[in-house]
């Protein structure tokens, strides 16, 4: 199994939950498979714990990925650890498919030199986005992270400590409007892919803004956005 090469031009690649139209998605395997190719990011979601911890993991819910239906805001990390994860074919079987911790991530991305792209999933609390930009920061890669999230509040609250930290507003459609918001903030865009055109793109470049797109693995379209010279294509297999 291989990616999907593309001519990428200026534009960056990032490998969406890991590489994960290879690997299960969010796990470290899939971390290492992206880290060993040449995407300049990986993206993944983090979650609280019932007690306080944080791990990479999309869904509220861990039935999709684990058969066991947990929440995962609910419970405990422990219990969460053991899980095994399916593989992409829906079954178990891997010892390695395991959820991970957000210091796992982390260190998978600064072993291989990769850009952590980080999505603050749900609303955090003002001291959950900090305790998580400390661990980030306790490891030396802050200044390599690019933290994302739907929710605006999660990213004013991230700005307002750390002005200068390199944050993306997620949205799932183009309106001229959205551009008040990502200068006000200091916000960069990262959109739905299908939602931009070389008026929008250059739009947004006019005003300062990079754009990162989410998730894109259709060559002929993002052939067009790297010919619009979009910043960031974020994709499960094109490389």
């Amino acid at each position: 199994m291989d990616t999907i090469k593309i001519d990428k031009k200026e534009t960056r690649l990032i490998a969406h939950r890991g590489l994960s139209g290879i690997e299960m998605e969010n796990t470290c395997s899939a971390f290492v498979a992206a880290g060993n190719r040449s995407y300049w990011g990986i993206e993944t979601d983090v979650h609280k714990t019932s007690d306080g911890k944080f791990v990479v993991f999309h869904d509220d819910t861990t039935g999709r990925v684990a058969m066991d239906d947990m929440v995962v805001e609910n419970t405990t990390y422990e219990t969460l650890r053991k899980l095994q994860l399916t593989d992409r074919d829906g079954l178990r079987g891997r010892s390695d498919l395991l959820i991970p911790s957000l210091e796992e991530y982390i260190a998978i991305c600064k072993k291989y030199d990769k850009i952590a792209v980080l999505e603050l999933k749900n609303r955090f609390s003002e001291d959950d986005i900090y305790q998580i930009v400390d661990i980030i920061k306790d490891m030396g890669y802050l200044k390599h992270t690019i933290f994302i999230s739907f929710v605006l509040e999660n990213l004013t609250v991230l700005k307002e400590r750390y002005p200068t930290q390199t944050a993306q507003y997620l949205v799932s459609d183009f309106h001229s409007s959205v551009i008040y918001t990502l200068r006000k903030y200091n916000l960069d865009l990262d959109i739905l892919y299908t939602e931009l055109n070389a008026d929008n793109v250059k739009l947004l470049h006019d005003n300062g803004i990079k754009i990162n797109c989410w998730t894109c693995d259709d060559p002929a379209f993002a052939a067009k956005m790297t010919e619009w010279g979009v910043d960031m294509i974020t994709s499960n297999i094109l490389e």
